[in-house]
């Protein structure tokens, strides 16, 4: 795939990392093993999981990295919701940060579709179920 250090939504989420970091260090100290802990791990999982993705084999490999991204998301933002509704966030920060994770979420989906799209159309074009048997197959032929 490349170098995830291009991808813009490794970027984005990555300021959300340190975003997440800069107001958990203020929530209490009896959080720092419950909500604190859940939301940085979360958290560092979309961006974690972007890079991982594309060290990974393939388009298909990186479609399954993206989705676990786009899981984390998901986790990060009921987390953010309860840390504000617990009042550990003010609504400037929640705000600013649930801005954030919704256009970290759409540009996460807007790559899973368009990845999603261009596997769909490998497999049209070549429906036959790679094995590797079928492949070195045709290198000896």
């Amino acid at each position: 795939m490349g170098d995830f250090h291009q991808l813009q939504v490794w970027r984005s989420s990555h300021a959300l990392v340190l975003d997440i970091y800069r107001v958990t260090a203020d929530f209490p100290r009896h959080e720092l093993f419950g909500l604190t802990s859940q939301l940085r791990r979360a958290n560092a999982t979309i961006p974690a999981n972007v890079a991982e993705g594309t060290g990974r084999g393939g388009d298909r490999e990186f479609l399954r990295f993206l989705r676990m991204a786009l899981g984390s998301a998901a986790e990060l933002e009921y987390q953010l919701f309860l840390a504000h509704e617990l009042h550990y966030l003010s609504d400037c920060d929640y705000d600013a940060i649930a801005d954030s994770l919704t256009e970290v979420k759409r540009m996460l989906s807007r790559l899973i579709e368009r990845i999603a799209a261009i596997e769909r159309e490998r497999r049209v074009s070549d429906p036959r179920p790679a094995t590797r048997d079928s492949r070195l197959m045709s290198r000896d032929s």
